[in-house]
């Protein structure tokens, strides 16, 4: 396999891999929480764990899909605002999955947490320099 026929599964665990295409990355990282949410026991308290975070860290995606097509400069940093807390939030319930599971992949979701930020991290980009 040539590093031009990488799945999307691999680029975003190579942390060398540079990632240009916001809504791929967006995408990736969706797939990969619900992944990792797909793995955990379904007990009482990880059916609110894994329902919450999927719920926000979807958002994020539809969201962007939203944003990309705004039809205003408000309505796109509006849009992105929203990006931006529900990222947060599923970051939140990242950490609870894994204090509640620490045995289920905690690197996993270390990874999954760091990626959150790093989105985050843009989206905020994205929202100071939309105001100017």
């Amino acid at each position: 396999m040539t590093n031009l026929q990488l799945s999307p599964k691999l680029k975003i665990s190579n942390p060398n891999t540079k990632k240009y295409d916001l809504a791929d990355r967006i995408f990736e990282f969706v797939v990969d929480v619900l992944d990792y949410l797909n793995k955990l026991s379904r007990t009482s308290v990880n059916r609110v764990i894994i329902d919450q975070c999927a719920r926000s860290s979807t958002s994020i995606g539809a969201n962007y899909e939203e944003a990309d097509s705004a039809h205003t400069k408000k309505d796109f940093s509006y849009k992105m605002e929203i990006m931006r807390k529900e990222a947060k939030e599923t970051r939140y319930w990242l950490k609870v999955s894994l204090i509640k599971n620490p045995r289920t992949n905690p690197e996993e979701c270390e990874s999954l947490r760091d990626e959150c930020l790093q989105l985050i991290r843009i989206f905020s980009t994205i929202i100071n320099k939309s105001r100017l």
